[in-house]
């Protein structure tokens, strides 16, 4: 136990946090920067636990935000395995479960968020898995070497990532869906049907308006109760949805609200704190309302702002949202919220698997989902907000770049 002086202290060692560090070092901050993280391993990337990583395409040297060693050598003190207890705003210290605790000049909480947990009758069997850290993914790969039969409970795009990566694998795979279609919460009816044509034709089964009312087995998990219908399992991966953590933020008495409130600059209701990543709840100029993103791309940018602003800068932050997901070979990209529009255009061959679909309200832009169409996902990121020509759109011998004029 004991005081430790610190000049900026980050909680949470995720993505944000690593590049938050990084970016105050390349702002020639020369004062100490402390990052005090829960989990055993320095910052990694999240997006390829479900997909590369589980499969084994990806180790772990390769999902690092940055080598190890780069903490060393830039003088950045990372203290994994430390969980923070408690924000004093008024001593601008924060105190960890060890009883050590840090003063900190100005704090960046970058808690990111947490797996929403199932807690139906046999919830507590073992063989139901998480899927959030490396070493969740870690205790999936080895479950997935005995398993046959894995019922994924979420139609979302990490159940449908795991549901990807496991049938390859030769499992017999079944997603379970509460709402009417799989990615309902995320994405257009068009899309959905895309997506579950894809899945179906590799052999996965997909259960819609199907919700999991228990589960059942001797210690291991061998049946998903759906009601009246019974389903064999002998892995279970849940994927609901996720919790932004904010209970840290909310003791300290930061104002939160879906998240920790943060202005354009990344700061909290106390001048000296602010936040970055899944965790924050923010002002988007460009979309002219409040957000809290699950995305990388986002925690990324925040974490840059947050730095800049933290050493006396006035950065705004102010991009529109993107995101992606790798399911078997293809690679969906989106930019925007497809349910903005009023319209759709679809460009190029779904039955190809190279496509685009273009989302307009009232002629403007504002959003597409490209599947294998890296192009028209580039192009759409400088189409957003501007008029455009559908006919134009629609057809692949118009070069989309013509349309940016």
């Amino acid at each position: 136990m004991g005081v430790k002086m610190s000049g900026i202290v980050i909680i949470g060692a995720g993505q944000a946090a690593g590049q938050a560090a990084a970016s105050l070092r390349q702002g020639k901050y020369e004062g100490s920067i402390t990052i005090l993280g829960d989990e055993t391993q320095p910052p990694y990337q999240r997006p390829p636990l479900s997909k590369q990583y589980l499969s084994g395409e990806l180790g772990m040297d390769r999902v690092m935000v940055r080598p190890e060693k780069f903490y060393g050598d830039q003088n950045i003190a990372l203290h994994t395995e430390t969980r923070v207890e408690s924000i004093d705003s008024s001593a601008k210290s924060v105190t960890t479960s060890s009883g050590d605790s840090y003063q900190y000049d100005k704090l960046l909480i970058a808690t990111g968020s947490r797996p929403r947990i199932l807690t139906i009758p046999g919830s507590d069997l073992s063989g139901i898995h998480y899927l959030r850290t490396i070493d969740d993914v870690d205790g999936i790969r080895e479950a997935m070497q005995a398993a046959k039969k894995i019922c994924i409970v979420g139609g979302g795009y990490i159940g449908l990532e795991v549901a990807a990566v496991a049938v390859t694998a030769g499992l017999q795979v079944t997603v379970l869906e509460m709402e009417d279609r799989i990615l309902q919460r995320v994405t257009t009816p068009e899309m959905s049907e895309y997506y579950h044509d894809l899945h179906t034709g590799r052999g996965v089964n997909i259960m819609v308006n199907t919700g999991v009312s228990g589960f059942q087995g001797e210690g291991h998990i061998s049946t998903v109760v759906c009601g009246d219908e019974k389903i064999d399992a002998d892995l279970v991966i849940v994927g609901i949805g996720i919790i932004p953590n904010i209970e840290l933020a909310e003791a300290a008495g930061l104002d939160c609200n879906n998240g920790i409130t943060v202005d354009e600059h990344c700061r909290t209701s106390d001048p000296h704190i602010y936040a970055a990543g899944d965790c924050t709840n923010h002002p988007n100029p460009i979309m002219g309302r409040r957000l809290r993103l699950e995305s990388v791309p986002n925690a990324m940018e925040q974490a840059r702002v947050s730095a800049a602003n933290m050493l006396g800068g006035d950065k705004a932050y102010a991009s529109v949202p993107w995101f992606w997901s790798d399911q078997y070979e293809l690679k969906l990209q989106m930019v925007g919220f497809s349910t903005d529009g009023d319209t759709s255009i679809l460009r190029g061959d779904k039955a190809a698997n190279k496509f685009a679909v273009f989302y307009l309200k009232d002629g403007e832009v504002v959003s597409v989902d490209a599947v294998n169409s890296p192009k028209e996902f580039m192009v759409c990121k400088q189409l957003y907000g501007k008029t455009v020509d559908p006919a134009a759109l629609s057809d692949t011998n118009v070069e989309l770049k013509t349309l940016l004029n």
